[in-house]
Protein backbone atom coordinates (compact mmCIF):
# COMPACT_ATOMS: atom_id res chain seq x y z
CA UNK A 1 0.00 0.00 0.00
CA UNK A 2 1.33 3.73 -1.02
CA UNK A 3 1.92 5.58 2.00
CA UNK A 4 1.22 8.86 -0.27
CA UNK A 5 -2.30 7.58 -1.31
CA UNK A 6 -3.27 6.64 2.34
CA UNK A 7 -2.18 10.21 3.78
CA UNK A 8 -3.80 11.75 0.74
CA UNK A 9 -7.29 9.99 1.84
CA UNK A 10 -7.25 11.94 5.19
CA UNK A 11 -5.93 15.44 3.27
CA UNK A 12 -8.69 15.23 1.12
CA UNK A 13 -11.75 13.64 3.80
CA UNK A 14 -11.04 16.96 6.01
CA UNK A 15 -10.94 18.94 3.44
CA UNK A 16 -14.35 18.23 1.98
CA UNK A 17 -16.16 17.87 5.63
CA UNK A 18 -15.45 21.57 6.24
CA UNK A 19 -14.50 21.13 10.36
CA UNK A 20 -15.79 24.72 11.27
CA UNK A 21 -16.12 26.19 14.48
CA UNK A 22 -19.79 24.31 15.27
CA UNK A 23 -18.17 20.78 14.60
CA UNK A 24 -15.55 21.31 17.14
CA UNK A 25 -15.29 18.81 20.15
CA UNK A 26 -15.44 22.01 22.55
CA UNK A 27 -19.03 23.10 21.19
CA UNK A 28 -21.11 20.70 23.47
CA UNK A 29 -18.72 21.53 26.40
CA UNK A 30 -19.76 25.35 25.54
CA UNK A 31 -22.83 24.67 24.67
CA UNK A 32 -23.44 22.58 28.61
CA UNK A 33 -21.59 25.29 30.04
CA UNK A 34 -24.22 28.17 28.99
CA UNK A 35 -26.85 26.07 29.85
CA UNK A 36 -25.85 25.76 33.65
CA UNK A 37 -25.17 29.21 33.48
CA UNK A 38 -28.92 30.12 32.93
CA UNK A 39 -30.36 26.82 34.91
CA UNK A 40 -28.31 27.07 38.06
CA UNK A 41 -25.80 29.71 38.78
CA UNK A 42 -27.75 32.82 37.60
CA UNK A 43 -31.21 31.91 39.49
CA UNK A 44 -28.74 31.75 42.49
CA UNK A 45 -26.94 34.37 42.61
CA UNK A 46 -30.66 36.46 41.88
CA UNK A 47 -32.19 34.78 45.44
CA UNK A 48 -28.55 35.76 47.00
CA UNK A 49 -29.33 39.29 46.01
CA UNK A 50 -32.96 39.25 47.23
CA UNK A 51 -31.83 37.86 50.57
CA UNK A 52 -29.21 40.28 50.74
CA UNK A 53 -31.60 43.10 50.49
CA UNK A 54 -34.06 41.63 52.91
CA UNK A 55 -31.26 41.79 55.46
CA UNK A 56 -30.19 45.13 54.61
CA UNK A 57 -33.45 46.34 55.08
CA UNK A 58 -34.56 44.44 58.56
CA UNK A 59 -36.05 47.19 60.84
CA UNK A 60 -37.05 46.99 64.48
CA UNK A 61 -40.64 45.06 64.78
CA UNK A 62 -39.90 42.29 62.09
CA UNK A 63 -41.19 39.10 62.58
CA UNK A 64 -38.32 36.48 61.28
CA UNK A 65 -37.45 32.90 60.71
CA UNK A 66 -33.67 31.99 61.48
CA UNK A 67 -31.77 29.09 59.79
CA UNK A 68 -32.06 27.35 62.89
CA UNK A 69 -36.08 27.35 63.08
CA UNK A 70 -36.57 30.25 65.80
CA UNK A 71 -39.72 32.44 64.87
CA UNK A 72 -39.09 35.86 66.94
CA UNK A 73 -39.26 39.67 66.66
CA UNK A 74 -36.02 41.92 65.55
CA UNK A 75 -35.59 44.10 69.19
CA UNK A 76 -32.48 45.20 68.35
CA UNK A 77 -29.92 45.92 64.72
CA UNK A 78 -26.29 46.49 64.51
CA UNK A 79 -24.11 45.68 61.68
CA UNK A 80 -23.26 42.00 62.40
CA UNK A 81 -26.37 40.88 64.69
CA UNK A 82 -29.80 41.44 65.72
CA UNK A 83 -31.50 41.13 68.39
CA UNK A 84 -34.70 38.63 68.85
CA UNK A 85 -37.17 38.13 71.30
CA UNK A 86 -38.57 34.46 70.83
CA UNK A 87 -40.92 34.88 74.29
CA UNK A 88 -41.89 37.03 76.60
CA UNK A 89 -38.64 38.59 78.01
CA UNK A 90 -36.14 35.99 76.31
CA UNK A 91 -33.94 37.82 73.85
CA UNK A 92 -30.90 35.61 71.63
CA UNK A 93 -28.29 37.40 69.23
CA UNK A 94 -28.58 35.96 65.86
CA UNK A 95 -25.99 36.96 63.07
CA UNK A 96 -27.81 38.48 60.54
CA UNK A 97 -26.03 35.81 57.81
CA UNK A 98 -28.57 33.13 59.39
CA UNK A 99 -32.22 35.39 59.42
CA UNK A 100 -33.79 32.67 56.83
CA UNK A 101 -36.15 35.15 55.72
CA UNK A 102 -39.61 37.15 57.01
CA UNK A 103 -42.10 35.06 59.16
CA UNK A 104 -45.67 35.63 57.83
CA UNK A 105 -47.79 37.86 59.82
CA UNK A 106 -51.13 37.20 58.57
CA UNK A 107 -51.07 33.56 59.29
CA UNK A 108 -52.46 33.00 63.12
CA UNK A 109 -52.21 30.84 65.81
CA UNK A 110 -54.18 27.96 65.58
CA UNK A 111 -57.13 28.63 68.32
CA UNK A 112 -57.73 26.51 71.40
CA UNK A 113 -60.49 23.55 71.43
CA UNK A 114 -63.42 24.52 72.99
CA UNK A 115 -64.15 22.66 75.95
CA UNK A 116 -66.60 20.03 75.45
CA UNK A 117 -70.10 20.12 76.69
CA UNK A 118 -70.63 17.76 79.81
CA UNK A 119 -73.78 15.06 79.49
CA UNK A 120 -76.14 15.09 81.70
CA UNK A 121 -76.30 12.47 83.61
CA UNK A 122 -79.19 9.95 82.94
CA UNK A 123 -81.10 9.58 86.18
CA UNK A 124 -81.17 5.92 87.50
CA UNK A 125 -84.37 4.60 89.36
Amino acid sequence: MNIAYAMGQGGAATAEGGGGFLATPLMPIILMLVIMWFLLIRPQQKKQKEHREMVTNLKKGDLIITSGGLYGRVTGLTEATLTVEIADKVRVKVSRAHVAGLAQTTAKPPAAPAPAKEKPEPDKK
